[in-house]
């Protein structure tokens, strides 16, 4: 090994001054998987990123596209269930701090008699949660509060930190699936409620190893518009392939939908192979 002697700078007659080199910030960074039974769009947005991932409720519904149209964002993923019937948010929606969407508050949802034994564990669901910390902002996929369900204290909240925007979806997809604890399917019943293991158009979030957060939306194939797609399982497997660490399903199906710089892809395609652009409650934006 050479070694280079350098004079020490207490017997330099001039001052230096030493410049530290700015790393450029990586803009969004898109990519296309086309799978044999899905093709999968990702956006990964860099944790030194300058850009935020906000959360957005519409009154009543409006397409992913629209959304992404009257906001002017640099990207757009739909994000928490709602009642296509109603238009009522089945997911809490927190904006600014305060809580935009109750699902307490969806009649269809609390008087229905065959949810009634899973209310507990549908208002403890996961969600996508932005933090302020002093200058700094931070995300975390983490349960809504500790009765019941899942517990918070497997992913707690950052300390001295204040919570910004949330949006609820569900199950968590990494490090565990937790479809069981979270409601969505009861083995003793039979009961599933967005089919885990069957293929079909899926979106999420996640967080990954460098702190990126990354979108995910799992495309049907125009030509097998039945028996393509992801299930929950694949979904988890292929954000854990890309180096993510803590991932959230959100809506999915006909739901399904992903903008980028004005392009719209949308997840579902109808039995004529062309994709269905569902009126969505919520999204997650990303903005300058």
């Amino acid at each position: 090994m050479v070694r280079a002697w350098l004079p020490s700078v207490a017997f330099l007659s001039r001052s230096v001054e030493i410049q530290t080199p700015v790393v450029p910030v990586k803009p969004p960074q898109y990519r296309l998987y086309k799978l044999p039974q899905s093709d999968v769009y990702t956006l990964t947005i860099a944790a030194a990123s300058p850009s935020k991932i906000q959360v957005f409720v519409s009154k009543s519904t409006q397409t992913v596209g629209e959304f992404a149209e009257q906001s002017g964002a640099i990207a757009v993923i739909n994000a928490g269930f709602f009642d296509p019937v109603n238009q009522k948010s089945t997911s809490y929606i927190t904006i600014d701090g305060t809580l935009m969407a109750d699902p307490r508050q969806n009649e269809r949802l609390t008087q229905n008699p065959k949810l009634q034994p899973y209310l507990n564990q549908i208002f403890n669901r996961t969600e996508f949660q932005r933090y302020q910390c002093g200058q700094s902002v931070r995300y975390a996929i983490r349960a809504r509060r500790s009765s019941g369900g899942l517990s918070p204290s497997l992913n707690p909240m950052p300390s001295a930190c204040q919570l910004v925007d949330a949006v609820g979806g569900g199950p968590r997809l990494l490090p565990t699936l937790t479809a069981s604890d979270e409601g969505f399917v009861d083995a003793a019943t039979g009961r599933d409620a967005i089919a885990i293991n069957q293929p079909n158009a899926r979106s999420a979030v996640g967080i990954t190893h460098d702190g990126s957060i990354i979108f995910v939306m799992a495309a049907q194939k125009p030509d097998a518009p039945k028996t393509s797609g992801l299930s929950l399982a694949q979904l988890a497997d292929f954000m854990k392939e890309q180096g993510t660490v803590q991932a959230m399903n959100l809506d999915g199906g006909s739901s399904s939908a992903l903008v980028y710089q004005g392009n719209a892809y949308y997840g579902k395609v109808n039995e004529n192979g062309n994709p269905i652009k569902r009126p969505v409650k919520s999204v997650l934006m990303v903005t300058n």
